[in-house]
């Protein structure tokens, strides 16, 4: 079976348990009401990145893992703020989105085994999207309890940036 035949039938496997696990939620609600989580549509995008991290873990293409892992991030962004009605925090989540393709580059990086080469790549990228998320979550007011002193939490913040970018830019290969 090639690779491409085998995509389509874990696609459609996959189809085929999403629609079961649909109708048995139509037929008995009381099902779901031990996963104690509310199915609003951004469980639905999270649930899509799971279903290409599936894919891509039984077709042997390690490296759906990257856009599964955005996809997935993506949705947990979008639950948290729907749930808080947090609209505002995306002035600063979407700094996360480029750590959700580390975090993807590192599962791929695990899975081939290239984790040496690959690895550092994914670890950097994953600190990078942190650190601007700390440093635009201290511009737009997401911490609260940095708002008096907002202005030298960055300043900080681009201190050690530029140090951590010296430090790399010497002992680099």
């Amino acid at each position: 079976m090639t690779n491409k035949n085998r995509t389509q039938l874990i696609l459609g496997l996959i189809f085929l348990l999403v629609a079961l696990w649909l109708l048995l939620t139509q037929v008995k609600p009381e099902w779901t009401a031990w996963l104690h989580i509310t199915f609003s549509w951004p469980v639905w995008i999270m649930l899509v990145g799971l279903v290409l991290l599936l894919i891509g873990l039984l077709s042997g293409k390690y490296d759906m893992a990257v856009p599964a892992c955005i996809v997935a991030g993506i949705g947990g962004i979008l639950y948290y703020q729907n749930l808080y009605q947090d609209w505002d925090s995306w002035s600063y989540m979407w700094a996360l989105i480029p750590g959700f393709g580390g975090l993807g580059n590192l599962l791929t990086a695990l899975l081939t085994g290239n984790l040496r080469k690959e690895g550092r790549n994914a670890v950097n990228t994953i600190f990078i999207s942190i650190f601007l998320f700390i440093i635009f979550t201290a511009i737009f007011g997401g911490f609260e309890i940095f708002s008096s002193s907002r202005e030298y939490i960055l300043i900080g913040f681009l201190f050690l940036l530029g140090i951590w970018l010296i430090i790399r830019g010497i002992f680099k290969k």
